[in-house]
C-alpha cells in the first residue's frame, strides 16, 4: 500500500485505488478521473487570462482556486474550490487535474496546504508514466497550494 501519511482522506482513498491496480489497468483509472473533471464554469471559460498556466505540464493546463469567506456557523472554515482546464485530447494531464479536484475540490485552506509536496508520487503511477508527466501533477499542486496561500491572506 502507498505512504499516505499526511493525505487527506479523499486522497488517500485514490492513492489506495491505484495501488491496488495491476499497471496495466492504473492507465484506464487515470483516464477515467479525466472524463469526470468538471467544465468550467461560464466566469473562467470567458476570461481564460483569469487562470494560472503550469508550465511543467506536457499539455497546456490551467488553474485557478477560489476561498470561501470564513463562514459564522463554522469560524476558521474556508473552503476552497478548484478549477482546471485542459484539453480533451491530453488525458493523462486531464487525469492528474482530475485526481486533484477529487481529492482537494471543498477542503478547508488549512487541510490543503497540508497536503505533502511529495503527493503526486503517492498514486503509484511511476511505472505507468513518465517522470516528465508526474512533475506536471507536482506543478499543479505546488501552484494550488501558493494561490490557496495567497489567496486565503487576501480575503
Amino acid at each position: 500500500m502507498p505512504d499516505t501519511t499526511g493525505l487527506p482522506a479523499e486522497l488517500a482513498e485514490i492513492a489506495e485505488d491505484f495501488a491496488e491496480l495491476p499497471v496495466a489497468e492504473r492507465l484506464q483509472l487515470l483516464l477515467e478521473f479525466s472524463e469526470e473533471l468538471p467544465p468550467l464554469p461560464e466566469r473562467y471559460a470567458a476570461a481564460p487570462e483569469s487562470m494560472e498556466q503550469v508550465h511543467e505540464c506536457q499539455s497546456p493546463l490551467f488553474l485557478t482556486v477560489e476561498v470561501d469567506e470564513e463562514s459564522a456557523s463554522e469560524p476558521g472554515k474556508r473552503a476552497v474550490s478548484l478549477f482546471f482546464s485542459a484539453p480533451p485530447e491530453a488525458p493523462t494531464t486531464r487525469g492528474f487535474a482530475g485526481i486533484l479536484h477529487q481529492g482537494l475540490d471543498g477542503l478547508s485552506v488549512d487541510e490543503i496546504l497540508a497536503v505533502p509536496e511529495d503527493a503526486p508520487y503517492r498514486f503509484s503511477l511511476a511505472e505507468a508514466v513518465s517522470p516528465l508527466r508526474l512533475r506536471g501533477m507536482v506543478g499543479m499542486l505546488s501552484r494550488i497550494k501558493r494561490q490557496v496561500a495567497l489567496k486565503s491572506r487576501a480575503a
